[in-house]
């Protein structure tokens, strides 16, 4: 996992992709990794938010061009897939923050737009530039982007494959805010350590996954009112339930005793 660094401390684990004499250019290997990263991070209990970043000075140039006109040639193995992280960020059930500290381009910005919050360098350059290389965007990028951001700005963006800045991507509803590019990080490190110390792992993880799944499935608004129904119950009565009024009545930090490890219970599927 030379490709993919991970740090983890206070319940936060940065994990960066690490190719910065490459401007951390995808390659097959960084996307095995990455997913390998992922659901280790997921499985452990000591881990509640993950926050994903690139090493100075870019968050991801995009696949690695060093095939040169051979880049996009026909792959010759049936195993190849155009969403190359398995799992993408938004199906774990930790909350990912996408600390997009530099130029994300292509499967760069793909795969920011799999996490569940984005954070932008203002000055930096975004697009999903597929179209302009005889390719298609990848990574899910067309149903992350429309349930993101809305169909016209996924046809804005993934039709005419332009660049933008932070301040334009923040306006096209693509990333919670930007700022210079050294407070990036730092920045989604503070939301990371309040979500870790403050938000109840079980309730972020059951809350997370109804979001992407009336996402997913299409679910009416009468099926998510019955499936909060059934995961108020699951919660209500809870140690953890007990324990988050009574820190707040304290004026303390939680003390959170649900493990997904060992807990967790998937919504059900019907």
């Amino acid at each position: 996992m030379s490709d993919v660094r991970i740090e983890i401390t206070a319940g936060v684990a940065v994990v960066t992709l690490d190719r910065p004499e490459r401007r951390n250019a995808f390659t097959a290997a960084m996307g095995r990794a990455l997913g390998r990263a992922y659901r280790d991070l997921d499985a452990e209990d000591a881990v509640r938010v993950i926050v994903l970043t690139g090493a100075a000075p870019a968050f991801c140039a995009g696949a690695d061009l060093g095939g040169g006109a051979k880049t996009f040639e026909k792959p010759g193995s049936p195993a190849f897939s155009a969403s190359p992280v398995d799992p993408p960020a938004f199906a774990l059930r930790k909350p990912v923050i996408a600390a997009v500290n530099g130029h994300a381009i292509g499967i760069g910005m793909t795969l920011a737009m799999q996490a569940d919050i984005r954070v932008v360098a203002t000055d930096a350059h975004y697009a999903i530039p597929q179209v302009r290389l005889g390719v298609v965007p990848d990574a899910m990028a067309h149903w992350t982007v429309a349930k993101v951001a809305g169909m016209s700005v996924a046809a804005d963006i993934l039709l005419s494959g332009r660049t933008f800045d932070g301040a334009e991507a923040v306006r096209l509803g693509l990333a919670r805010c930007c700022l210079p590019a050294a407070e990036v990080l730092p920045a989604a490190l503070a939301m990371a350590t309040d979500m870790a110390v403050n938000v109840a792992p079980m309730s972020a993880a059951l809350s997370k996954r109804l979001l992407w799944d009336t996402a997913i499935r299409g679910y009416d608004p009468t099926r998510v009112a019955d499936l909060e129904t059934e995961l108020h119950l699951r919660v209500m009565g809870s140690p953890d339930a007990a324990e988050g009024m009574r820190a707040r009545l304290d004026r303390r930090e939680p003390v959170w005793s649900a493990r997904l490890s060992s807990d967790w219970q998937d919504l059900p599927r019907s």
